[in-house]
């Protein structure tokens, strides 16, 4: 009898090749498979942590308060000599800042204090997911909410950009109406999808806030006049609208460090060390600044680590009619990315062996 054609040396060859091929693209499946699954998870994390914060009733008091309060910012007089636009201008962008703030420091300890204290944070980790995937999620989700917040703020900010006047002009009333009336039928619009439809109130409240602030600021601006005095007209100033990206980079980066925090502290605890980190970084020039050009190396350390808030409050270059470059912004993104990288590199080695219970 003839020999098989797979039989000797040669055939045991081709089978250990074939299997090894096999093997290979078996191996290549499973890690293909395995990344699939944990970007899939990286997403349904990330945005579950967002849609907590949405659904979080002290989320859409503050969109409210913040929104309604830059409003109507530039509806009252304040006897600025002239410089009342500007004061407005000042006022809205330190409501968004400081919103903000307490956005940052309440959601932060909403999306992960809260889930360590009661639990789910270990139901998560008993899944297939890692620490450094649950930290990251969480934070872009925390980023998102923020994102979403000072978009609402910086409508209200051009609006009220458009609005402002001095001695010489009144209140613009017909855009108060629109706004406010929008923002009230946004309330109604969830009042009703809720009670018809058993959805849930505030997430409902936050997005239609948003949709219809949006239409409000557009039909205000493109379907109405402002008259002021001597001839001039109302617009909005779009020089705001890099202000309000470096104010939400440096929120991006007070949320990662409260982020941090939150894996170790509650609430009260976090809201301190950020307020204090704030604080410390917007005079930081004073209290290190010089010290640290003189050559003190505990001064050079703490300004090296301290995140310098001045350097995303750009109010100032707004007068006499200058504008931010957009090549600032892309160099703050680039601080921004390097603090960003340190802080969730410390809010990851703090969660890497805290005890979830």
């Amino acid at each position: 009898m003839g020999r098989c054609a797979w039989g000797g040396r040669a055939g045991r060859d081709r089978i250990r090749r074939g299997g090894g091929i096999g093997l290979h693209s078996l191996g290549r499946f499973d890690i293909v498979r395995s990344l699939i699954l944990g970007v899939r998870q990286f997403i349904t994390i990330a945005s579950n942590a967002f849609m907590e914060l949405v659904r979080q009733p002290v989320y859409l008091l503050l969109l409210t308060a913040s929104g309604a309060f830059g409003v109507f910012l530039a509806a009252v007089p304040y006897f600025g000599f002239g410089d009342d636009p500007k004061m407005v201008k000042d006022s809205t962008l330190a409501v968004m800042l400081f919103s903000g703030l307490v956005g940052a420091v309440l959601s932060a300890s909403a999306s992960v204090a809260h889930e360590i204290r009661t639990g789910t944070a270990l139901a998560v980790m008993a899944k297939p997911v890692s620490r450094t995937q649950f930290i990251l999620a969480k934070f872009i989700g925390l980023a998102g909410g923020l994102t979403l917040l000072t978009y609402f703020n910086l409508l209200a900010t051009l609006l009220a950009s458009r609005m402002a006047y001095d001695a010489y002009d009144a209140a613009d009333r017909p855009a108060l109406l629109i706004y406010f009336g929008a923002m009230a039928l946004a309330y109604l619009v969830a009042g009703f999808l809720n009670y018809f439809l058993q959805r849930p109130f505030v997430a409902d409240a936050v997005f239609a806030l948003v949709i219809l602030a949006t239409v409000a600021v557009v039909c205000i601006e493109y379907f109405t006049t402002r008259e002021l005095a001597f001839g001039k007209k109302g617009v909005v100033d779009w020089r705001l609208v890099p202000a309000a990206v470096l104010i939400l980079l440096a929120l991006w980066v007070l949320a990662a460090l409260a982020l941090a925090c939150s894996t170790r502290f509650e609430m009260i605890p976090t809201l301190a060390i950020c307020t204090g980190v704030f604080i410390l970084g917007l005079m930081s020039d004073y209290l290190f600044g010089q010290r640290a050009e003189q050559g003190e190396w505990w001064a050079s350390l703490l300004y090296t680590l301290l995140p310098n808030w001045q350097l995303f409050w750009m109010a100032d270059a707004l007068d006499n009619q200058k504008s931010i470059p957009w090549s600032y912004v892309g160099r703050a993104m680039g601080y921004t990315g390097a603090y960003l990288g340190a802080a969730l590199a410390a809010a990851l080695i703090l969660f890497e062996d805290r005890e979830l219970n």
